[in-house]
């Protein structure tokens, strides 16, 4: 009974469709990282040139997800996700026909790494409050595990796909197939027949972002989680900072790096599969604790551990993550009023993307300063003694199921 229980979502029509739609858009949005970048090095043959296309694109992001969020309030958010789709489409396709046509420039990759990064600021927000509209509450665990699952999957088969594409038929082509995978995901959305939320009053831009942030800080189960996870994205840093160092030095290089990044995805997978299974009664006690299984792999990069040791390590952590990931946002959609669910997914977002290149920023040079193995143990408590420590408040443990699988909390 198990198994039909996990799939039980996809006999809702609206998620079905909502799902066949990500899963498509997410195997192209795994396709675009691997061409982006060597469609960057091919026309300016610098890493300060592909670097600065990725920061482009993270700070549009930044700068526009509170304003993504007000606006996926504001007007419908299938329609906030198909106009963000269809702009992606269209930067692809811009993308796609300048490189094919060989008249690509740097200045071109950069504002449409600009337009994009825009675009799905629109899109993140407007997505985790479209879900709970199109499955119902008791399903949302579920829901989300599945739509976690398909991103999980592609992202472990997608860059490895994505290299022979650029190998045999460029980056040009690959954009082009990203394109339609956007067009595909457009589809599925405008397809979609979710009611209307109840209509509110329409106050200034300004007041709206501020009512969402207030919706944020009035929770303490809410806000508490907030920082401990940015705490977490702030820490995970390290991690991919100094792991290519420790496996260069120890581990044999590179191809021991591969196999470690693999054994994320496949923890990633491994974290969906429990959370279509295992729907906990404090399910944000359990959530973080399993959160904590990530300081596992960077305590394995101190010795170091051998590599199959490290991968384990990694599957664990992984599976912690995205189980905690699926349970979180199945979660605040039913203690979080549907009006401002948009704009509150927004600043969740927004401390995640701005402690991580934080972390990224300051792992080198506290390395260098203190040693790898200090900086990684640090890392490591950073990481994972906020996770535990707030199992403890009681507004997270307040946080608990009903037998009729709804999610209730004394601090709403």
């Amino acid at each position: 009974m198990a198994l039909p229980k996990a799939l039980s979502p996809l006999v809702e029509r609206n998620f079905r469709l909502l799902w066949m739609g990500q899963a498509v858009s997410a195997a192209g949005d795994a396709l675009a990282p691997v061409a982006l970048a060597f469609a960057t090095l091919q026309i300016a043959h610098s890493a300060s040139a592909l670097g600065l296309v990725l920061a482009a694109s993270t700070t549009a992001r930044v700068v526009t997800l509170p304003v993504g969020g007000v606006w996926a309030d504001r007007l419908p958010r299938q329609l906030v996700m198909l106009s963000s789709d269809t702009i992606r489409a269209v930067a692809e396709v811009i993308l796609a026909t300048v490189l094919l046509s060989g008249h690509a420039q740097l200045w071109m990759l950069i504002v449409l790494s600009v337009a994009d990064g825009a675009a799905g600021a629109f899109f993140v927000p407007a997505s985790g409050a479209l879900v709970p509209q199109t499955v119902s509450a008791a399903r949302l665990q579920q829901a989300n595990a599945l739509i976690g699952l398909s991103r999980s999957t592609t992202s472990v088969a997608g860059p490895a796909l994505s290299g022979i594409l650029v190998a045999i038929i460029g980056p040009g082509w690959v954009f082009a197939i990203d394109a339609a995978t956007y067009v595909a995901s457009a589809a599925s959305l405008a397809m979609l027949r979710v009611p209307p939320l109840p209509a509110k009053p329409r106050t200034s831009f300004w007041a709206e972002m501020a009512a969402g942030w207030q919706a944020v800080v009035s929770r303490r189960w809410y806000l508490t989680n907030l920082f401990s996870h940015a705490l977490w994205n702030f820490a995970i840093a390290a991690f991919f900072v100094l792991g290519p160092i420790v496996a260069k030095q120890h581990l044999g290089g590179a191809s021991a790096w591969g196999l470690i990044s693999a054994s994320l995805g496949a923890g990633s997978i491994a974290g969906g599969l429990i959370a279509l299974r295992v729907t906990p009664r404090r399910p944000l006690v359990v959530a973080n604790l399993a959160l904590t299984l990530s300081a596992l792999q960077m305590l394995a990069l101190v010795p170091p551990l051998p590599t199959a040791a490290i991968k384990a390590a990694c599957v664990l952590g992984f599976s912690g993550l995205t189980f905690l990931n699926e349970v979180w946002f199945a979660t605040v959609p039913q203690l979080i009023p549907a009006d401002v669910l948009a704009r509150a997914n927004s600043f969740d977002w927004l401390l995640s993307l701005i402690a991580m290149p934080a972390g990224f920023a300051v792992s080198g040079p506290v390395a260098d300063h203190i040693g790898i193995p200090a900086t990684l143990v640090g890392a490591a408590v950073i990481l994972a003694l906020p996770s535990f420590l707030i199992v403890l408040h009681p507004a997270i443990r307040s946080v608990r199921r009903t037998p009729e699988g709804l999610i209730v909390a004394a601090d709403v």
